[in-house]
């Protein structure tokens, strides 16, 4: 991890005066691997991603897009017909990508390698970046995992919630998802615009300013109206970023998962959550069947609660003996590492497992953003299929693998079959 970046988003949230905040800093990805990289860089850098697949390279086009009716609450995009069996739930956000320069990062007071909020200087860099033919791509950390679940998993099988504004960055969204067979229900909020990121690409830099907007206006209530959607699902994602906007929300899942024995699975997301958001995160605590997060997110935690170690595979095998809600249920912690083995602890066992990462070749990185991400939507895939826990691990591995070889946290198309790495 770029450690210059990690201390930039801590220092960022550490100032906050309101906790929602903190949910808009997102961390981007360095580009650099050795011969032998993996092809799982480090889980949840980022909450930034996007699916490259849609793109709109003429500001015309972009104009042109309908506008959403002025009454509409909530955005629904499901096929009724469809099983649904994921729900997952965070924020979702616009990237808008293009190709900049020195000048264009100067007029913004951004620098090239960088991940900060907007502030009002920075509102208009989103039309300057739509003027360089920008491409349009759904993100947030959670909505990129729910992609790259559906990626795996048959047609209808995977739905994301969360909140968007009332206007066309909204109606983009929804496309881009579309084109990748994600559905989502969007509760759409009136006053605050969709959330957007404003990449600018200068060579193997990329600069990001992130507005959350209406991604941070969420409300328990949108959930409770589309509660045959929470009723639907046998396993429920949330990133961690969610905690600074509606732990509601987030408890009427874990809740729900444990009384009707269904799947609770939780990103930590980023080092600052265990850090600033630590009451947040202990409250569901007990609810988690899963827990998913890196090495540094980890280490944030054992330093925030008191764990005096920066051991890994202790840090994991402590989350993994935390209280229980649902016993019928062990809880699985999982942290990536980087180029280091994943590191696996399953509640009341002794052994922790560790499974080598997938190498490849440097020449074939393109983009490692989101690559985490990635990972957990392979691993989720592999869960809700009912696979082995080193299946699960390597689906999410082969899904990095094909994340970094695109430009963004993309997947290739037309979509290739998971196979077991021998």
């Amino acid at each position: 991890m770029n450690t210059a970046i990690a201390h930039s988003i801590v220092t960022a949230a550490a100032v906050f005066t309101k906790p929602v905040s903190a949910a808009a800093v997102r961390f981007p990805r360095a580009a650099t691997a050795t011969a032998t990289a993996t092809a799982l860089p480090r889980h949840h850098q980022s909450q930034r991603g996007a699916t490259t697949l849609f793109a709109i390279e003429n500001k015309a086009l972009f104009h042109s897009c309908r506008q959403l009716n002025i009454n509409q609450k909530s955005i629904d995009t499901r096929n009724k017909m469809g099983k649904y069996e994921i729900l997952a739930l965070e924020n979702p956000l616009l990237d808008i990508q293009a190709v900049g320069d020195q000048a264009l990062l100067d007029k913004y007071g951004l620098k090239p390698n960088d991940a900060i909020l907007a502030e009002e200087k920075h509102m208009g860099i989103y039309e300057d970046l739509i003027n360089r033919k920008a491409d349009f791509n759904a993100g947030g950390a959670a909505q990129n995992t729910a992609r790259g679940a559906q990626y795996i998993l048959p047609e209808d099988s995977v739905v994301f919630v969360g909140c968007v504004g009332k206007d066309k960055y909204a109606d983009l969204l929804v496309e881009a998802n579309k084109k990748v067979g994600l559905h989502t229900v969007y509760r759409v909020d009136e006053e605050q615009p969709t959330g957007r990121c404003g990449v600018v690409i200068t060579g193997h830099d990329r600069s990001m300013c992130t507005d959350l907007a209406a991604a941070n206006c969420y409300k328990v209530e949108h959930l409770k109206e589309n509660w045959d959607l929470v009723k639907q699902a046998k396993l429920y994602f949330v990133g961690g970023y969610h905690l600074t906007v509606s732990v509601p929300a987030i408890m009427a899942l874990a809740e729900e998962a444990a009384k009707e024995n269904k799947i609770f699975m939780l990103s930590l997301s980023a080092p600052f959550i265990p850090q600033f958001f630590k009451d947040q995160l202990d409250q569901t605590a007990p609810y988690w069947d899963y827990v998913v997060g890196n090495e540094t997110e980890a280490r944030s935690y054992a330093a925030s609660h008191d764990l005096n170690t920066e051991d890994i595979p202790t840090i994991a095998r402590h989350l993994a003996q935390l209280p229980k809600a649902n016993s019928q249920r062990k809880r699985t912690v999982i942290i990536t590492q980087g180029t280091d083995p994943t590191v696996v602890a399953v509640q009341d066992e002794d052994k922790v497992h560790e499974f080598p990462v997938h190498a490849i070749d440097k020449s074939e990185i393109a983009d490692t953003t989101g690559a985490g991400d990635a990972f957990a939507g392979g691993f989720v895939a592999g869960v809700a299929k009912g696979e082995s826990l080193k299946t699960c691990v390597d689906m999410g591995q082969w899904l990095a693998h094909l994340s970094i070889k695109e430009l963004g946290p993309a997947y290739p198309f037309p979509k290739q079959t998971y196979s077991a790495t021998n």
